[in-house]
């Protein structure tokens, strides 16, 4: 931590995210630990330092019922999909033998994913989503509908996300969003976005990434 914020010095675009949260208290003690360093290098140097923003991966199940508290003591949050959902279905998606029950478009996730959200924007902390949902098309759509201010994904997905994005309004990805929720298996889920997309001409780019 002393290394990173001595390097951050006269760039000041430094931002530390702590990952598989699940406590508060976990939160606590590694900002202790960041101020301690932080206070060590003004004095060190003897001249102020800009302090490091400091963020936490929302990825274990547990995080999503302290969002409040949570939201008062980091400047961000960062959905860590992928591992999110892994443990919300109680799947190992590296293990033949259960993986094909992983599915980000589960209700259970794609709700999860909506409560984050909204628990984000009432608390005014940024709201980032790193994982393999951002670069599927009918997921990024939902995301950007629940209020997501970033996305993260593979290069290759950039462009087919981008202009999908710039081609649907917000107000149609909010109807199928508030559709969506009110399904209760992903298979409908993925059928009905799809049967979407397609329907406002945008079912090749959807296809392209498959």
């Amino acid at each position: 931590v002393r290394a990173m914020i001595r390097a951050n010095v006269g760039c000041g675009n430094l931002e530390i995210m702590l990952p598989m949260i699940a406590s508060v208290a976990e939160v606590d003690e590694a900002v202790r630990l960041i101020n301690q360093a932080y206070f060590e290098l003004c004095q060190e140097l003897n001249e102020n330092i800009l302090k490091p923003k400091i963020g936490i991966m929302i990825e274990v199940p547990s995080a999503i019922f302290l969002m409040k508290e949570l939201a008062s003591k980091v400047d961000f949050f960062s959905v860590g999909s992928n591992d999110l959902t892994q443990y919300l279905l109680a799947v190992d998606r590296n293990n033949a033998r259960v993986a094909h029950l992983y599915d980000a478009y589960h209700p259970s996730v794609i709700r999860a994913l909506n409560e984050i959200a909204k628990q984000s924007q009432a608390s005014l902390v940024p709201l980032s989503l790193c994982g393999e949902l951002a670069g599927d098309a009918a997921g990024a759509v939902l995301l950007v509908a629940m209020g997501f201010d970033k996305l993260s994904m593979n290069p290759h997905n950039v462009g087919r996300i981008k202009w999908i994005i710039r081609h649907l309004s917000i107000a149609q990805a909010k109807n199928m969003l508030a559709h969506v929720l009110t399904l209760d298996n992903a298979k409908e889920i993925k059928n009905y976005l799809n049967e979407q997309l397609e329907s406002i001409g945008l079912g090749g780019f959807v296809r392209a990434g498959m």
